[in-house]
Protein backbone atom coordinates (compact mmCIF):
# COMPACT_ATOMS: atom_id res chain seq x y z
CA UNK A 1 0.00 0.00 0.00
CA UNK A 2 1.36 3.59 -0.94
CA UNK A 3 2.36 5.81 2.00
CA UNK A 4 0.83 8.75 2.32
CA UNK A 5 2.19 12.23 2.40
CA UNK A 6 -0.09 15.81 3.75
CA UNK A 7 1.34 18.48 2.24
CA UNK A 8 -0.05 21.91 4.43
CA UNK A 9 0.27 25.66 3.16
CA UNK A 10 -1.78 28.98 4.08
CA UNK A 11 -2.99 29.86 0.82
CA UNK A 12 -4.43 27.06 -1.67
CA UNK A 13 -2.00 29.17 -5.26
CA UNK A 14 0.97 28.53 -3.08
CA UNK A 15 0.17 24.63 -3.65
CA UNK A 16 0.09 25.24 -7.16
CA UNK A 17 2.48 28.07 -8.08
CA UNK A 18 5.37 27.03 -5.36
CA UNK A 19 4.70 23.74 -4.19
CA UNK A 20 3.24 21.94 -7.98
CA UNK A 21 6.44 20.57 -8.87
CA UNK A 22 7.28 19.30 -5.56
CA UNK A 23 3.97 17.27 -5.33
CA UNK A 24 4.50 15.69 -9.01
CA UNK A 25 8.07 14.27 -7.57
CA UNK A 26 6.38 12.96 -4.68
CA UNK A 27 3.71 11.44 -6.69
CA UNK A 28 6.41 10.37 -9.46
CA UNK A 29 8.06 8.61 -6.37
CA UNK A 30 4.81 6.07 -5.52
CA UNK A 31 2.89 8.56 -2.86
CA UNK A 32 -0.09 9.67 -2.20
CA UNK A 33 -0.78 13.28 -1.42
CA UNK A 34 -3.57 15.19 0.12
CA UNK A 35 -3.00 18.66 0.07
CA UNK A 36 -4.64 21.54 2.55
CA UNK A 37 -4.95 25.38 3.08
CA UNK A 38 -7.45 27.59 3.35
CA UNK A 39 -10.18 29.19 1.64
CA UNK A 40 -10.04 27.76 -1.79
CA UNK A 41 -11.99 28.94 -4.31
CA UNK A 42 -13.86 26.15 -6.87
CA UNK A 43 -10.85 27.16 -9.60
CA UNK A 44 -8.18 26.61 -7.01
CA UNK A 45 -9.74 23.28 -6.36
CA UNK A 46 -10.16 22.26 -9.24
CA UNK A 47 -6.71 23.63 -10.51
CA UNK A 48 -5.00 21.20 -7.27
CA UNK A 49 -6.97 18.55 -7.63
CA UNK A 50 -5.72 18.87 -11.61
CA UNK A 51 -2.18 17.81 -9.98
CA UNK A 52 -3.36 14.15 -8.61
CA UNK A 53 -3.65 15.20 -5.25
CA UNK A 54 -6.70 15.08 -2.67
CA UNK A 55 -7.50 18.29 -1.41
CA UNK A 56 -8.81 19.20 1.95
CA UNK A 57 -10.08 22.97 2.45
CA UNK A 58 -8.77 24.13 6.08
CA UNK A 59 -10.45 26.74 8.14
CA UNK A 60 -7.37 29.14 8.94
CA UNK A 61 -7.03 32.88 8.75
CA UNK A 62 -3.43 33.64 7.44
CA UNK A 63 -3.38 37.13 9.08
CA UNK A 64 -5.75 36.46 12.13
CA UNK A 65 -4.36 37.05 15.93
CA UNK A 66 -7.13 35.57 17.51
CA UNK A 67 -6.28 32.51 19.59
CA UNK A 68 -9.90 30.80 18.90
CA UNK A 69 -9.55 31.04 15.31
CA UNK A 70 -6.43 29.58 15.65
CA UNK A 71 -7.47 26.70 17.85
CA UNK A 72 -10.25 26.03 15.74
CA UNK A 73 -7.99 25.81 12.76
CA UNK A 74 -5.26 23.36 15.28
CA UNK A 75 -8.25 21.20 16.59
CA UNK A 76 -9.33 20.83 12.68
CA UNK A 77 -5.30 19.54 11.28
CA UNK A 78 -5.63 17.18 14.18
CA UNK A 79 -8.95 15.71 13.26
CA UNK A 80 -8.08 15.12 9.17
CA UNK A 81 -4.45 13.61 10.92
CA UNK A 82 -6.08 11.16 13.24
CA UNK A 83 -8.74 10.47 10.31
CA UNK A 84 -5.95 10.05 7.65
CA UNK A 85 -2.58 8.93 9.91
CA UNK A 86 -0.52 10.25 6.99
CA UNK A 87 2.58 8.36 6.73
CA UNK A 88 4.71 12.08 6.48
CA UNK A 89 3.49 15.76 6.84
CA UNK A 90 5.44 18.82 5.17
CA UNK A 91 3.89 21.91 6.51
CA UNK A 92 4.90 25.84 5.14
CA UNK A 93 4.35 29.60 6.55
CA UNK A 94 4.07 30.51 9.86
CA UNK A 95 0.79 28.68 11.06
CA UNK A 96 0.48 25.29 9.30
CA UNK A 97 3.95 25.05 10.71
CA UNK A 98 3.24 25.93 14.61
CA UNK A 99 -0.51 24.48 14.44
CA UNK A 100 0.27 21.44 12.16
CA UNK A 101 2.84 20.30 14.49
CA UNK A 102 1.40 21.26 17.61
CA UNK A 103 -1.33 18.94 16.77
CA UNK A 104 0.80 16.35 15.62
CA UNK A 105 2.22 15.65 19.20
CA UNK A 106 -0.39 13.47 19.97
CA UNK A 107 0.42 11.93 16.88
CA UNK A 108 3.76 10.10 17.23
CA UNK A 109 3.69 7.75 14.20
CA UNK A 110 3.63 10.97 11.50
CA UNK A 111 6.78 11.91 10.55
CA UNK A 112 7.23 15.57 10.03
CA UNK A 113 8.97 17.95 8.49
CA UNK A 114 8.81 22.04 8.97
CA UNK A 115 9.18 24.59 5.77
CA UNK A 116 10.25 28.01 7.16
CA UNK A 117 10.04 29.62 4.27
CA UNK A 118 10.86 33.19 6.04
CA UNK A 119 9.93 35.14 9.09
CA UNK A 120 7.94 37.85 8.18
CA UNK A 121 5.99 40.40 10.20
CA UNK A 122 6.34 39.02 13.65
CA UNK A 123 9.95 39.16 13.18
CA UNK A 124 10.50 43.04 12.00
CA UNK A 125 10.87 45.91 14.13
CA UNK A 126 11.04 47.07 17.62
CA UNK A 127 8.26 48.25 18.78
CA UNK A 128 6.55 47.64 21.69
CA UNK A 129 4.15 44.96 20.26
CA UNK A 130 6.42 43.51 17.56
CA UNK A 131 8.62 42.53 20.42
CA UNK A 132 5.35 41.10 22.66
CA UNK A 133 4.51 39.32 19.50
CA UNK A 134 7.85 37.79 18.40
CA UNK A 135 7.94 36.28 21.77
CA UNK A 136 4.84 34.49 21.54
CA UNK A 137 5.34 33.42 18.21
CA UNK A 138 9.01 32.07 18.90
CA UNK A 139 7.87 30.08 21.86
CA UNK A 140 4.74 28.32 20.05
CA UNK A 141 7.63 27.74 17.00
CA UNK A 142 9.54 26.15 20.01
CA UNK A 143 6.75 24.11 21.00
CA UNK A 144 5.84 23.30 17.79
CA UNK A 145 9.06 22.31 15.95
CA UNK A 146 9.98 19.95 19.05
CA UNK A 147 7.68 17.53 16.99
CA UNK A 148 9.77 17.72 13.83
CA UNK A 149 12.26 15.91 12.45
CA UNK A 150 13.64 18.16 10.11
CA UNK A 151 13.19 21.67 9.87
CA UNK A 152 14.03 22.95 6.46
CA UNK A 153 14.92 26.87 5.96
CA UNK A 154 15.39 29.16 2.51
CA UNK A 155 18.54 30.90 3.85
CA UNK A 156 21.11 30.58 6.59
CA UNK A 157 20.32 33.86 8.31
CA UNK A 158 16.96 32.82 9.20
CA UNK A 159 18.51 28.99 10.50
CA UNK A 160 20.94 30.65 12.31
CA UNK A 161 18.55 32.67 14.16
CA UNK A 162 16.62 29.86 14.91
CA UNK A 163 19.29 27.79 16.31
CA UNK A 164 20.99 30.71 17.83
CA UNK A 165 17.82 31.72 20.02
CA UNK A 166 17.14 28.19 21.06
CA UNK A 167 13.99 27.33 19.17
CA UNK A 168 15.65 24.16 17.22
CA UNK A 169 18.55 21.61 17.48
CA UNK A 170 21.36 22.68 15.14
CA UNK A 171 21.42 18.81 13.77
CA UNK A 172 17.68 19.04 12.58
CA UNK A 173 18.25 22.41 10.52
CA UNK A 174 18.83 22.06 7.04
CA UNK A 175 18.80 25.48 3.81
CA UNK A 176 17.59 24.65 0.36
CA UNK A 177 18.05 27.41 -2.42
CA UNK A 178 14.39 28.72 -2.11
CA UNK A 179 11.16 26.67 -3.63
CA UNK A 180 13.56 26.72 -7.17
CA UNK A 181 11.94 28.17 -10.60
CA UNK A 182 10.85 25.72 -13.44
CA UNK A 183 13.05 27.04 -16.26
CA UNK A 184 11.15 25.41 -18.99
CA UNK A 185 8.33 27.90 -18.10
CA UNK A 186 10.35 30.69 -17.15
CA UNK A 187 12.91 31.00 -20.09
CA UNK A 188 15.46 33.63 -21.29
CA UNK A 189 13.61 36.55 -22.44
CA UNK A 190 15.50 39.11 -24.51
CA UNK A 191 15.41 42.82 -23.61
CA UNK A 192 12.42 44.48 -25.14
CA UNK A 193 13.67 47.32 -27.73
CA UNK A 194 11.89 50.04 -25.54
CA UNK A 195 12.29 52.42 -23.06
CA UNK A 196 14.31 51.46 -20.13
CA UNK A 197 11.17 49.89 -17.80
CA UNK A 198 11.82 48.84 -13.84
CA UNK A 199 9.37 46.19 -12.50
CA UNK A 200 8.23 45.79 -8.64
CA UNK A 201 6.27 42.10 -8.23
CA UNK A 202 5.28 41.78 -4.69
CA UNK A 203 2.36 41.91 -2.37
CA UNK A 204 1.52 45.31 -1.62
CA UNK A 205 2.90 45.60 1.86
CA UNK A 206 4.75 48.50 3.60
CA UNK A 207 7.59 45.78 4.34
CA UNK A 208 7.94 44.73 0.84
CA UNK A 209 9.71 48.32 0.25
CA UNK A 210 6.90 49.35 -2.17
CA UNK A 211 7.10 53.15 -0.90
CA UNK A 212 10.70 53.32 -1.18
CA UNK A 213 10.14 51.92 -5.15
CA UNK A 214 7.65 54.78 -5.42
CA UNK A 215 9.82 57.10 -3.73
CA UNK A 216 12.85 56.37 -6.18
CA UNK A 217 10.26 56.43 -9.32
CA UNK A 218 9.35 59.66 -8.75
CA UNK A 219 12.83 61.08 -7.99
CA UNK A 220 14.12 59.34 -11.06
CA UNK A 221 11.10 60.55 -13.37
CA UNK A 222 12.08 64.24 -12.93
CA UNK A 223 15.23 63.54 -14.67
CA UNK A 224 13.82 60.62 -17.18
CA UNK A 225 10.32 61.30 -17.38
CA UNK A 226 10.60 58.32 -20.47
CA UNK A 227 11.39 55.37 -18.14
CA UNK A 228 8.67 53.65 -16.67
CA UNK A 229 8.05 52.02 -13.77
CA UNK A 230 5.85 49.21 -13.35
CA UNK A 231 4.01 47.58 -10.00
CA UNK A 232 2.74 44.15 -9.98
CA UNK A 233 1.18 42.41 -6.95
CA UNK A 234 -2.27 42.04 -4.88
CA UNK A 235 -3.59 43.82 -1.99
CA UNK A 236 -2.92 42.42 1.44
CA UNK A 237 -4.66 42.38 4.50
CA UNK A 238 -2.00 42.67 7.07
CA UNK A 239 -1.22 44.99 9.75
CA UNK A 240 1.18 46.73 6.83
CA UNK A 241 -0.73 46.50 3.60
CA UNK A 242 -1.28 49.40 1.18
CA UNK A 243 -5.11 49.96 0.34
CA UNK A 244 -6.00 51.24 -3.42
CA UNK A 245 -6.35 54.50 -2.28
CA UNK A 246 -2.30 55.37 -2.11
CA UNK A 247 -1.94 53.45 -5.41
CA UNK A 248 -4.65 55.54 -7.36
CA UNK A 249 -3.31 58.60 -5.48
CA UNK A 250 0.89 57.28 -6.85
CA UNK A 251 -0.53 56.89 -10.77
CA UNK A 252 -2.32 59.92 -10.42
CA UNK A 253 0.55 61.38 -9.82
CA UNK A 254 2.86 59.78 -12.72
CA UNK A 255 5.21 58.17 -10.97
CA UNK A 256 4.20 54.29 -11.62
CA UNK A 257 1.65 52.62 -13.47
CA UNK A 258 0.06 49.60 -11.55
CA UNK A 259 -0.99 46.20 -13.18
CA UNK A 260 -2.82 44.56 -11.34
CA UNK A 261 -2.63 41.53 -10.03
CA UNK A 262 -2.00 38.33 -11.97
CA UNK A 263 -1.48 34.59 -12.19
CA UNK A 264 1.44 34.51 -14.99
CA UNK A 265 3.77 37.03 -14.10
CA UNK A 266 5.82 36.02 -17.01
CA UNK A 267 4.45 38.73 -19.72
CA UNK A 268 5.36 41.10 -17.50
CA UNK A 269 8.88 40.30 -16.66
CA UNK A 270 9.66 39.69 -20.62
CA UNK A 271 8.48 43.85 -21.02
CA UNK A 272 10.70 44.84 -18.29
CA UNK A 273 14.81 45.55 -18.20
CA UNK A 274 15.47 45.49 -14.38
CA UNK A 275 13.51 43.91 -11.68
CA UNK A 276 13.38 45.47 -8.02
CA UNK A 277 12.38 44.26 -5.13
CA UNK A 278 13.08 46.58 -2.15
CA UNK A 279 12.09 44.90 0.71
CA UNK A 280 12.64 45.37 4.61
CA UNK A 281 10.56 42.68 5.24
CA UNK A 282 12.46 38.92 6.79
CA UNK A 283 12.25 37.26 3.49
CA UNK A 284 12.90 33.19 2.81
CA UNK A 285 13.92 33.49 -0.51
CA UNK A 286 12.28 35.35 -2.94
CA UNK A 287 10.08 33.39 -5.77
CA UNK A 288 10.42 36.78 -7.91
CA UNK A 289 13.74 37.72 -7.69
CA UNK A 290 14.49 34.09 -8.72
CA UNK A 291 11.66 34.18 -11.58
CA UNK A 292 13.02 37.46 -12.95
CA UNK A 293 16.94 36.25 -12.72
CA UNK A 294 15.24 33.08 -14.91
CA UNK A 295 14.03 35.14 -17.29
CA UNK A 296 17.02 37.45 -17.78
CA UNK A 297 17.17 40.40 -16.00
CA UNK A 298 19.62 41.85 -13.55
CA UNK A 299 18.23 42.67 -9.89
CA UNK A 300 18.42 45.56 -7.87
CA UNK A 301 17.14 44.67 -4.24
CA UNK A 302 17.97 45.07 -1.10
CA UNK A 303 20.82 43.28 1.48
CA UNK A 304 18.41 42.26 3.40
CA UNK A 305 17.65 38.50 4.75
CA UNK A 306 16.67 36.07 2.16
CA UNK A 307 17.27 39.01 -1.16
CA UNK A 308 20.65 38.84 -0.86
CA UNK A 309 21.04 35.07 -1.48
CA UNK A 310 21.20 34.90 -5.38
CA UNK A 311 22.80 38.60 -5.74
CA UNK A 312 26.18 38.84 -6.78
CA UNK A 313 27.17 42.83 -6.51
CA UNK A 314 27.65 44.41 -10.05
CA UNK A 315 27.48 40.69 -11.44
CA UNK A 316 23.86 40.00 -11.99
CA UNK A 317 22.40 43.15 -9.80
CA UNK A 318 23.10 45.22 -6.97
CA UNK A 319 22.24 45.15 -3.39
CA UNK A 320 21.29 48.47 -1.91
CA UNK A 321 20.82 49.57 2.05
CA UNK A 322 16.95 48.54 3.44
CA UNK A 323 14.30 51.38 2.87
CA UNK A 324 17.07 53.87 0.96
CA UNK A 325 15.42 55.37 -1.80
CA UNK A 326 18.02 57.43 -2.58
CA UNK A 327 20.35 54.13 -3.33
CA UNK A 328 17.87 52.67 -5.23
CA UNK A 329 17.80 55.71 -7.57
CA UNK A 330 21.33 55.58 -8.04
CA UNK A 331 21.61 52.29 -9.04
CA UNK A 332 18.71 53.06 -11.41
CA UNK A 333 19.80 56.15 -13.07
CA UNK A 334 22.83 53.70 -13.22
CA UNK A 335 20.79 50.92 -15.25
CA UNK A 336 19.39 53.96 -17.54
CA UNK A 337 22.79 55.02 -18.71
CA UNK A 338 24.04 51.37 -18.97
CA UNK A 339 21.38 49.93 -21.19
CA UNK A 340 24.50 48.07 -22.70
CA UNK A 341 25.65 46.20 -19.95
CA UNK A 342 21.93 44.72 -18.89
CA UNK A 343 21.51 42.31 -21.04
CA UNK A 344 25.06 41.12 -19.72
CA UNK A 345 24.25 40.73 -16.34
CA UNK A 346 20.85 39.74 -17.38
CA UNK A 347 22.43 36.25 -18.88
CA UNK A 348 24.42 35.75 -15.40
CA UNK A 349 21.57 36.00 -14.07
CA UNK A 350 20.04 33.23 -16.09
CA UNK A 351 23.31 31.04 -15.75
CA UNK A 352 22.96 31.32 -12.14
CA UNK A 353 19.44 29.97 -12.03
CA UNK A 354 20.08 27.30 -14.18
CA UNK A 355 22.94 26.86 -11.36
CA UNK A 356 21.29 26.80 -8.37
CA UNK A 357 17.78 27.40 -8.61
CA UNK A 358 16.14 24.60 -11.22
CA UNK A 359 13.32 23.98 -9.56
CA UNK A 360 13.92 20.15 -9.78
CA UNK A 361 17.53 20.00 -8.14
CA UNK A 362 15.53 21.80 -5.26
CA UNK A 363 12.99 19.43 -4.79
CA UNK A 364 15.93 16.22 -5.44
CA UNK A 365 16.90 17.77 -2.58
CA UNK A 366 13.68 18.46 -0.20
CA UNK A 367 12.86 14.82 -1.23
CA UNK A 368 16.35 13.79 0.17
CA UNK A 369 16.31 15.35 3.37
CA UNK A 370 12.92 14.70 3.71
CA UNK A 371 13.78 11.22 3.22
CA UNK A 372 11.06 10.16 0.52
CA UNK A 373 13.73 8.99 -2.31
Amino acid sequence: MSKTVCIIGALPRSLINFRGELIKKILSSGYKVIAMAGGASAEEVSAIESLGVRYIDVPVERTSMNPFTDLKTMLFYRSIFEQEKPDFVLSYTIKPVIWGGIALRSLPKSDFTALVTGLGYAFEGDGFKRKVLRTIVSRLYKFALKRAGRVIFQNSDDLSYFVSHGLIEKAKAFVVAGSGIPLDSFQFQPLPKSDITFLMVARLLKEKGVYQYVDAACKVKKRFPRVRFHLLGGFDPSPGGIDQSQIDEWVADGCIEYLGETTDVRPFFSESHVFVLPSYYREGLPRTILEAMATGRPIITTDNVGCREPIVEGENGWLVPVQNSDALVEKMIWSIEHPEQLESMGRVSRKMAEENFDVHKINLRMLEIMELN
